[in-house]
């Protein structure tokens, strides 16, 4: 408590916001998500708040005013918090069709380990270059995290096998499993393409004949140039 002599107990105080406001950012973040199912939209939101967050409890902690800290402190933990379960059904539809459990488990340990790492070296940063220092460089870390965010591709996965579109099971099929038969993709897609009947009885009767490289074209102009 450099900033803040005599208040060792606040030290404690301020864990136990930050605490239940991450509680309360769990809950709103899945109800946002749930609500708009935009799973890149809503995770680079909350990493850019969090970001956000840590810039301006770097920059307010020497104000000496306590409640300033426990206001900071608390809206970088709300929003700190609420990236996980975001981030991980994120992951989810980025990995489908692995099981679920899989990433989870692989982020909990990516997390472990980049935990133990930043705490390391904060704590070095913060004893040998003071706190300004340190919590900067966790802020810049953020930044990078959250430009790395950005730049993945939003491909939803499991939305797209659990709640199909027109052309949706043309296009899973096509992406994740392109060693499949060529005539069982066609049926798949026949059935749901979005185009005229005429366009549908024209891919049926080329099925009929064999004429699966003409179906295939018609496939892969509909449904995967737009992917």
């Amino acid at each position: 408590m450099t900033h803040y002599p005599g208040h060792e107990v606040d030290a404690g105080r301020i864990g136990v916001c930050i605490v239940f406001a991450g509680m309360l950012g769990s809950v709103a973040c899945g109800i946002v998500l749930d609500k708009t199912h935009r799973f890149k939209e809503t995770t680079l939101a909350v990493y850019v708040f969090t970001m956000i967050g840590m810039w301006i409890y770097t920059f307010t902690l020497s104000v000496g005013h306590i409640a300033v800290v426990y206001v900071t402190s608390s809206l970088l933990g709300f929003f700190m918090t609420g990236y996980l379960p975001v981030g991980f059904e994120f992951a989810a539809e980025l990995t489908y069709p692995e099981p679920e459990g899989t990433s989870t488990g692989l982020l909990n340990a990516a997390a472990q380990v980049f935990g133990i790492t930043f705490t390391m070296l904060y704590s070095e940063l913060l004893n040998t270059n003071g706190d300004i220092v340190a919590n900067v460089t966790m802020a810049v870390m953020l930044l990078a995290g959250s430009v790395v965010t950005a730049v993945i591709r939003s491909d939803l996965r499991r939305q797209a096998a659990q709640n199909p579109n027109p052309t949706t099971i043309a296009r899973t099929t096509f992406r994740t499993q392109p060693n499949c038969a060529m005539e069982t993709i066609i049926n798949k897609s026949i059935q749901t393409l979005e185009c005229s009947n005429s366009d549908k009885m024209l891919l049926l009767q080329a099925k009929r004949h064999g004429k699966v490289q003409a179906c295939t074209h018609y496939l892969q102009a509909h449904c995967i140039a737009t992917v």
